[in-house]
């Protein structure tokens, strides 16, 4: 969201919205902002445990010019997302999210593992499993599907135009 050749350009801050309880939370926060200088981006956290605080931090976000929100795959997140969605979209602030039904159902945009995909193949090592073979001997195995999807109906409530090359890149787009 933050490069020059983005269709958000200006970002010069991203909020991360997260839960403070995560405990995976101070690593991912860690390598987001050690990463965020290379694009020009400083990295500012902002709790979100419960819809309260979600609006306060995209409220607060949004009166600083040049900001967009990281949305972080947290339960809060996940069951909140309608308040991030209408938020978000009443401040006219751009937001990324880390799953396709956050796209889906109002984001706009997302980019994260496939989820589906996830599963699937976690079923084989189920059945491998109960096939009588050690857990412990299977190798871990990381996402390989990634999934891009633009929400463009969202895109233009922000008032933002989608570039051509990044919906030919995408895996979907929501008309």
């Amino acid at each position: 969201m933050g490069t020059k050749t983005g269709f958000v350009p200006r970002i010069k801050r991203i909020g991360i919205l997260h839960d403070p309880n995560y405990v995976g939370f101070a690593r991912l926060k860690g390598a987001i902002e050690a990463v965020a200088p290379t694009f020009g981006v400083e990295a500012i956290s902002v709790n979100g445990r419960n819809a309260a605080e979600m609006e306060h931090a995209i409220a607060q976000l949004a009166e600083q010019a040049d900001t967009g929100l990281l949305v972080l795959p947290t339960v809060p997140n996940s069951v909140e997302r309608q308040t991030i969605f209408s938020r978000t979209q009443l401040h006219r602030l751009p937001a990324i999210y880390p799953f396709s039904f956050f796209a889906k159902e109002g984001g706009l945009i997302s980019y994260g593992f496939d989820n589906v995909d996830l599963f699937r193949r976690a079923a084989a090592y189920v059945a491998r499993i109960l096939n009588g073979e050690n857990p412990g001997d299977l190798p871990v195995q990381a996402p390989t599907k990634f999934e891009l999807v633009i929400n463009l109906k969202t895109a233009k409530a922000l008032g933002l135009t989608i570039p051509t090359t990044l919906l030919a890149r995408a895996d979907e787009v929501i008309e």
